[in-house]
């Protein structure tokens, strides 16, 4: 028995699993980052750790091998079975990773006009006429709310957000053409301009066919009106649009986010950081400052729901996406989940983002499905519920499927 304990010694066994432990268990948890970022199937992970495993008894026996023979260069029959193992692996990364980037669209412009039917809009960024650049993220704020309470609207269809904000500079904007890239018929444009107390809003329904002005309105109104105004906004667009609108749908676009307007500024600016945020490590301390600003923003009112949602999303991102997979993480995730479920148990967004964390935090693939079918009846147009499904479908192997819903959600 001793003489085996030398001979392992001599060979440096130990060293060697340790090393290869250590390497593949890096190796593992990177690929595993980015199977979320690709939406990879779990059968190539499954496979890759099978790989793993079958090559440390291969690396055991290969540097028992050359322990017995001592210090040698290794053979050319030996490189040539490296190199190849090594070239079928990168062939392997590059299938699948070629094959994941292609839904990742954040675009429509290069893409070709798509059908465009009678009682579909787009939202334009609005324009920001205060004095005070920093007020960009109010009207951002403004625009949005607006967006979101009209793509609640079953009987609209609605593009999203990530495809509006290519509109977002100062340039002439051809209304028609924006029209047919988007394939809506009808399109929003406004403009916010916010000084001490008061804000002024203007908004206009445009035809985007005939550039014909449907309807056009400016509001001159305390500060703290801002939300009634939204409000008023998307329900008198959706009555030009002849749109039916439930009452659970009308109640939903008439509850204000906050009462506290320093609470929505926290949460406007937080939410553009994530909205702008994509999966390179150079966009961290991006998110790091958005969930400062929304732990600010739900200390100033604890009954901020929305921040409480966004805030559930950018720890479940750190933990899933960005290589955080530490308890505190993912619990921070889940107390700011738990917060959001307290306030509202059966909002959609609150199925959202339990959707968002059962897939990023827990891998229960099925979880989300179910939650976000839920989510599905009260945020019809909402593209972060296509986008998801579209993860979840591929990493199922769905891919088929999951390529229709990414496609989807950038509408």
């Amino acid at each position: 028995m001793n003489e085996f304990v030398q001979r392992l010694k001599q060979r440096k066994l130990v060293q060697w699993a340790v090393a290869y432990v250590a390497a593949a268990f890096a190796l593992i948890q990177g690929l595993d980052i980015v199977a979320q970022r690709f939406s990879w199937p779990d059968s190539i992970e499954r496979t890759l750790i099978i790989a793993a495993c079958i090559g440390f008894f291969i690396a055991m026996v290969l540097a028992w091998y050359h322990g017995e023979r001592g210090a040698q260069r290794v053979t050319g029959t030996e490189l040539l079975i490296i190199v190849l193992l090594v070239s079928l692996g990168a062939f392997f990364l590059w299938r699948f990773a070629a094959g994941s980037r292609a839904p990742m669209v954040t675009s429509v412009s290069s893409v070709a006009p798509v059908a465009t039917t009678e009682k579909s809009i787009a939202v334009l960024p609005f324009e920001n006429l205060s004095s005070d650049k920093e007020n960009a993220f109010f009207t951002d704020g403004v625009q949005d709310e607006i967006l979101t309470a009209l793509s609640r609207i079953a009987d609209l269809k609605v593009i999203s957000r990530t495809s509006v904000m290519q509109y977002k500079s100062g340039a002439p904007r051809n209304l028609r053409e924006i029209g047919q890239q988007l394939g809506v018929a009808h399109v929003v444009e406004g403009s916010v301009q916010r000084a001490a107390n008061k804000v002024r809003v203007n908004a206009q329904l445009i035809d985007a066919r005939t550039d014909a002005h449907l309807w056009a309105q400016t509001y001159d109104r305390d500060l703290a009106d801002v939300f009634a105004i939204q409000s008023e906004i998307a329900k008198a667009i959706a009555d030009q649009l002849q749109a039916k609108l439930s009452p659970n749908e009308k109640k939903a676009i008439e509850q204000p986010p906050t009462t506290d307007l320093a609470a929505f500024d926290l949460y406007s600016r937080a939410k553009s950081l994530i909205l702008t945020t994509n999966f390179s490590a150079t966009n961290d301390p991006d998110l790091r400052k958005a969930i400062e600003l929304l732990d600010e923003a739900v200390k100033r009112d604890p009954s901020f729901f929305d921040a409480y949602c966004q805030l559930a999303y950018a720890h479940v991102y750190f933990y899933g996406v960005r290589g955080d997979h530490t308890p505190a993480r993912l619990a921070l995730a889940e107390a700011a989940l738990q917060a959001a479920t307290r306030l509202r148990p059966d909002a959609a967004e609150t199925h959202l983002a339990r959707a968002n964390y059962l897939y990023y935090g827990r891998r229960d693939y099925a979880g989300a499905l179910a939650e976000l079918e839920i989510a599905r009846r009260a945020l019809p147009n909402d593209p972060r519920l296509f986008e998801l499904t579209g993860y979840i479908l591929r990493r199922r192997g769905q891919h088929e499927e999951g390529l229709q819903n990414l496609q989807r959600a950038v509408e």
